[in-house]
């Protein structure tokens, strides 16, 4: 028998053999060249000093509600109790074996239980979640042009101590703060090394509904407390 031919299909057939004939012989474009972020930064940068930066980033942070104190590295144990105090917190969750949790053990606080994130999540989930008012973590750094926190989340500080608690208290060196995410990611190596997890925080978590109502806490820390640690100022007559 012999077979019968299918205009369609034989007109089908033509036509996607042209078109991928076209497409074929079509010259494969030059990439594009990538722009220079660097020097695009470079030639943007503010020339402004650490105190300008720490201002710029205080007044970001402020400006979404985010409470702001300085301090140095002898004093801010004893503000962050007193804060704690103000605010009558009852327990205070630390990182495990940190020297900022170390500093605040040493003090031995009367009226304050200091909690060490010490088990897995499974363990302790209701207790993290029912009975811990406020936690202490260590910003990697922050960045002044859009007033965000670096936290940068380790074994010994993990990414729930900054999420979970109603109060949050970082503490902030401010030779830290960076100009801009470009000086950050730059000068702190990012592509050669990163987390899990890499936490900007700009304030208190907060989301709003449908009628526009804005409220805090629904979906993190209801405060955010920024320690800004200074260096100590040079002591007269001490050695260059």
């Amino acid at each position: 028998m012999n077979a019968t031919l299918n205009p369609t299909g034989a007109a089908e057939a033509n036509a996607r053999s042209s078109i991928l004939g076209r497409l074929r012989a079509t010259a494969t474009p030059e990439p594009l060249p990538l722009p220079d972020v660097k020097a695009w930064f470079e030639a943007h940068q503010r020339s402004e000093d650490s105190a300008q930066r720490v201002s710029r980033l205080r007044a970001a942070l402020e400006a979404v509600k985010t409470e702001v104190h300085d301090t140095t590295a002898a004093d801010w144990p004893d503000l962050l109790l007193r804060l704690v105090a103000a605010k009558g917190l009852r327990n205070l969750l630390i990182g495990t074996d940190t020297p900022h949790g170390a500093a605040l053990e040493a003090r031995q606080p009367a009226n304050l239980e200091l909690k060490r994130y010490a088990e897995s999540i499974d363990s302790w989930r209701d207790v993290l979640f029912d009975e811990v008012d406020a936690s202490l973590t260590l910003a990697k750094s922050a960045i002044a042009e859009i007033g965000s926190l670096i936290v940068w989340p380790t074994p010994a500080e993990p990414r729930l101590m900054s999420l979970v608690p109603s109060v949050h208290f970082v503490l902030l060196d401010v030779a830290t703060i960076h100009a801009d995410f470009h000086s950050a990611v730059a000068t702190e190596g990012w592509k050669d090394s990163l987390p899990t997890n890499a936490l900007l925080i700009c304030g208190p978590s907060k989301t709003a509904d449908i009628q526009q109502t804005l409220a805090y806490g629904a979906h993190g820390p209801r405060e955010l407390v920024v320690l800004l640690r200074h260096a100590a100022p040079a002591q007269p007559g001490a050695a260059a």
